[in-house]
């Protein structure tokens, strides 16, 4: 299955330590139906809105180190309190859902769960939070530091110009230069171009 209801007791091993107590209470305030799902590439998190009578749903990916996994999770319960307070007049990463999620945000941060340099940079972020952790790269590449070891991965802005490297399912590109915030780089079977960011994860080619 991809996706598993996680009881709340077996939510310790996925969050640091001293952040259950506070995530027990909102997740029993706000009802919600919480998933651990496999990894997904185009999301680390995700809330639907409860409809028909049944609970909000949170999923968050379990593969997250606990730090991502923790502040992913309070990303989406911003979601959750600004569409309880706002319903659907707001944009869904406008000024109301920011304050939601400087608000909550702060509130964990007190509780000193997060290294020196992930709450530095969660600090730094505060006075204008990106509509996601991913779109933030200087918090992204803090909490890589909390990974487990990849399986050969590296990031894309670690491949050298010209060289090669390869997704998941096969597919190879070639690396090439830096337009603004993003590497454009060609597909080597198609010719076509793509954007990647620098701190997607990717194994070089030819895998050893």
């Amino acid at each position: 299955m991809a996706k598993q209801e996680a009881p709340l007791s077996s939510l310790q091993p996925y969050i640091p330590d001293g952040a259950l107590p506070l995530v027990l209470e909102y997740i029993q305030l706000y009802k919600v139906h919480l998933t651990i799902t496999r990894e997904r590439k185009t999301v680390l998190g995700d809330y639907r809105h409860a409809i028909n009578g049944k609970n909000h749903r949170i999923s968050i990916n379990g593969n997250l180190n606990k730090y991502s996994f923790l502040i992913t999770l309070i990303h989406e319960l911003a979601h959750l309190a600004t569409f309880l307070k706002y319903g659907n007049k707001v944009a869904s990463h406008g000024r109301e859902w920011k304050n939601v999620y400087r608000g909550l945000l702060i509130k964990f941060m007190q509780l000193k769960l997060f290294p020196a340099d992930i709450h530095q940079a969660l600090e730094s972020s505060l006075d204008n939070l990106p509509a996601s952790s991913c779109a933030d790269e200087g918090l992204m590449r803090i909490l890589k530091r909390y990974d487990s070891p990849g399986k050969g991965q590296v990031l894309v802005e670690q491949i050298a110009e010209g060289s090669l490297f390869v997704l998941e399912g096969g597919r190879v590109f070639s690396k090439g230069k830096r337009l603004r915030k993003r590497f454009q780089c060609t597909e080597v079977a198609t010719g076509r171009l793509y954007l990647f960011s620098p701190i997607y994860e990717v194994k070089p080619y030819p895998i050893g």
